[in-house]
């Protein structure tokens, strides 16, 4: 929807197997942090979303390439974009890079959904409006 959102991460020793790569899951990790950082820096909680508004995101989709590997005490940027929001849905395309150098990218979906009944519902709609506006 606008360009994507970055954050930056070392690679710590707790996000690595015993020859100093990054584990494959602990990807997984960084890129639902980066989403969990581009809702925060649009004024979303999810927290208070989930308390409040009875609504939280479960990954529904995931489709994840690995090209390269990050290694311990790098730093890496871990991006999230908006491509597809969907009445109950959200879809993003998240890359992991070191430099210019693409390690790991992926496709996700979350689903929307009602806490109390555990089912789909509509996205709250001051959310879509910052994310198309983003």
């Amino acid at each position: 929807m606008g360009r994507p959102f970055r954050i930056r991460l070392r690679i710590y020793y707790q996000d690595t197997d015993a020859g100093g790569v990054v584990f494959h899951a602990q990807y997984l990790a960084f890129m639902e942090r980066a989403r969990t950082e581009l809702l925060n820096t649009s004024g979303f909680d999810l927290a208070r979303l989930a308390e409040e508004r009875r609504v939280m995101f479960f990954v529904h989709k995931l489709a994840v390439r690995y090209h390269q590997p990050a290694r311990l005490n790098e730093l890496v940027s871990v991006s999230a974009e908006v491509v597809k929001m969907g009445r109950a849905s959200l879809a993003f395309r998240q890359r992991v890079e070191r430099g210019d150098e693409l390690l790991v990218e992926a496709d996700v979906t979350l689903a929307v959904v009602d806490s109390d009944r555990m089912r789909p519902t509509r996205m709250p709609e001051e959310l879509r409006k910052v994310l198309e506006s983003s």
